[in-house]
């Protein structure tokens, strides 16, 4: 009789057992047909002469284990792919697919259909350079060139203890597993899809993916959002338009020549979809891109060579610790701009201290000290720390511990505009609990149930972008019985608004000087306000992990929650200092 392998699930309905899957349907294996389970796990299926029929490392499924091939033929056309199955229990095929796209410089891709959902960066010889690990190479992974028509992966696992293999999930993520040889269990060692910024083309053309910064994308520098409500609302895949023309587009259009264009460099990046490969030498590299008018950006890494590209930027991320160094092509004029924002200044007794204007959506919005200009080491150290913020962090050097502490801003939560309309009613007046110097102040309730406070920054405010920026930074890391509570932000066009905590007893100063509420603050409770408020300024001058100067701190200021605790609001005038620094010069008198 003929040996075929099937797969079958029972249907409930039909009562019947269905065929899924069949190791060989077109042609059967005879009578005295054999299937053999060799060592490296490979299951062979041989017809009465012994001649092997199917082979399971020659038809993958779902899973990759080592001597298995994953392959694609230029030629042909043929390929060999992994398919997830339908979900966890159904080992029908599902929607996604991976394998290696050989065209110029070889990637591993998943696809969802026939949509690429995943990319794992240009392979240099020895690592994929998109994908963001810790260790030199996955675990024994290569792929290979067979110099006829053939690209295939591959992967062998070292000599140890451990089984090692890659598993397609039904949700399109690929994931190493290993299981110690002494035992049972398999652990999961690496899998893609860490983050939001790995599915591909997540902030559209010409813009790039940050994990850690909130919004996670942002247009590369010389870019602009194509749709920018959209962008704001949080739908990327539009993606970054040009700002300003580059010197060949200017001749073309037989405008006036422009200076020539430059290059700005981004570290540590998973580079562009669809590079151009040239054997361009690393000095030689920059000049054949400037030569060429199609040419927008250029990238050399060793192992693969010059890398250039002439379409559209899809796909490209900050990683953590590896990636290549990606030039993008600016007109002159962005330059000089870049240039000017690196700007840095240091307070004029604490040399060594600079703090410099910080970026944050495209502003110039943290704390400026408009003293004398930094050193040139103390400049090219605090550009690195612009940088380091721009990517969502702000590294203060005077806060003590084991080299520099981080202060990280990608959990604080964006709240969408229209949902703060409709939690305040659409900021309708009776919702209004105050005003002050930064705008109007509304009490809301989220769809979730929380009650939250709204400050809105009116368009006439005495105060400006610079203060609620410096609010968000200050107060969104500090944590203490005795301060404010910031839930999130909403930054969407014009609106710029800040939410927080709802306190039913609001400010210290409508209790002390209104009639009917002063008669709740007996000198008990007068008390514990006062020994609150020194608690909360001991925290920020003293035990915090920044050294915080409120500069307008009064009654107004002072929230008061249910139990009439005090919590310190208003940090839109606050100020860091340094460990040691016990004062600065301003041009700009502020504060009560």
């Amino acid at each position: 009789m003929a040996m075929l392998l099937r797969r079958y699930k029972w249907d409930n309905i039909a009562a019947t057992w269905e065929i899924l899957w069949s190791s060989n349907v077109s042609n059967p294996a005879g009578v005295n047909s054999s299937a053999q389970l060799q060592d490296s796990g490979n299951l062979v299926l041989r017809d009465n002469n012994g001649v092997s029929v199917w082979e399971s490392l020659q038809n993958p499924s779902h899973s990759f284990v080592p001597q298995m091939k994953i392959s694609t033929n230029t030629r042909t056309g043929v390929r060999k792919v992994l398919t997830s199955w339908k979900s966890s229990s159904d080992p029908s095929m599902g929607s996604f697919t991976a394998g290696v796209e050989p065209l110029n410089i070889p990637q591993v891709f998943i696809w969802n259909g026939s949509r690429p959902y995943w990319r794992s960066g240009p392979w240099d010889g020895q690592i994929l350079t998109g994908v963001d690990v810790k260790w030199i190479t996955l675990d024994g992974l290569n792929i290979v060139d067979d110099k006829e028509g053939t690209v295939y992966i591959t992967f062998a696992y070292p000599d140890s203890g451990f089984f090692y293999a890659y598993v397609l999930t039904p949700e399109g993520i690929l994931v190493e597993t290993s299981r110690d040889k002494r035992n049972e269990d398999w652990e999961r060692v690496w899998k893609t899809k860490e983050n939001e910024c790995e599915i591909y083309g997540k902030c559209g053309p010409f813009g790039h993916c940050n994990s850690r910064d909130s919004p996670i994308c942002s247009c590369l520098k010389g870019y602009e959002p194509k749709h920018t409500q959209e962008w704001n609302r949080g739908n990327w895949t539009g993606g970054c338009v040009r700002k300003t023309p580059l010197q060949c587009e200017r001749t073309k259009n037989g405008s006036e020549e422009a200076k020539v264009d430059g290059f700005l460099k981004l570290t540590n990046m998973k580079v562009p979809d669809l590079a151009e490969q040239s054997y361009a030498l690393e000095d030689d590299c920059r000049q054949q891109c400037l030569r060429n008018c199609s040419c927008i950006a250029y990238s050399y890494h060793t192992g693969i060579g010059c890398m250039w590209w002439s379409g559209d930027l899809i796909d490209i991320q900050k990683l953590s610790s590896t990636g290549a160094h990606l030039f993008i092509r600016v007109a002159h004029s962005e330059l000089k701009q870049e240039r000017r924002e690196s700007n840095c200044y240091c307070y004029s007794d604490y040399r060594d201290n600079c703090h410099c204007p910080l970026h944050l959506l495209h502003k110039e919005l943290f704390f400026r000290n408009d003293s004398q200009p930094c050193s040139e080491s103390a400049k090219k150290g605090k550009i690195e720390e612009i940088l380091s913020f721009n990517r969502g962090k702000f590294s203060d050097p005077s806060v003590p511990g084991d080299g520099v502490n981080q202060v990280k801003l990608e959990e604080l939560l964006l709240i969408d505009f229209n949902k703060l309309s409709t939690a305040t009613n659409n900021f309708h007046e009776a919702n209004k609990l105050g005003q002050g110097g930064f705008g109007p102040v509304y009490r809301g309730k989220l769809a979730e149930g929380q009650d939250i406070a709204v400050k809105r920054l009116s368009r006439a405010s005495t105060q400006g972008l610079e203060e609620f920026m410096n609010e968000v930074v200050v107060i969104s890391k500090l944590q203490h019985r005795n301060l404010v509570r910031l839930i999130g932000c909403c930054i969407e066009g014009d609106e710029k608004m800040l939410i927080y905590e709802f306190m039913p007893n609001k400010s210290l100063d409508a209790s002390l000087f209104d009639p009917v509420k002063r008669q709740l603050l007996d000198w008990r409770t007068r008390f514990k306000i006062i020994e609150g408020i020194g608690r909360g300024l001991l925290y920020l001058h003293r035990d915090s992990r920044l050294r915080i100067i409120h500069r307008d701190l009064k009654a107004g200021n002072i929230l008061l929650d249910e139990d009439l605790n005090p919590k310190i609001s208003d940090f839109g005038m606050a100020r860091i200092f340094g460990s040691d620094q016990d004062q600065a010069n301003t041009k700009r008198v502020v504060g009560t």
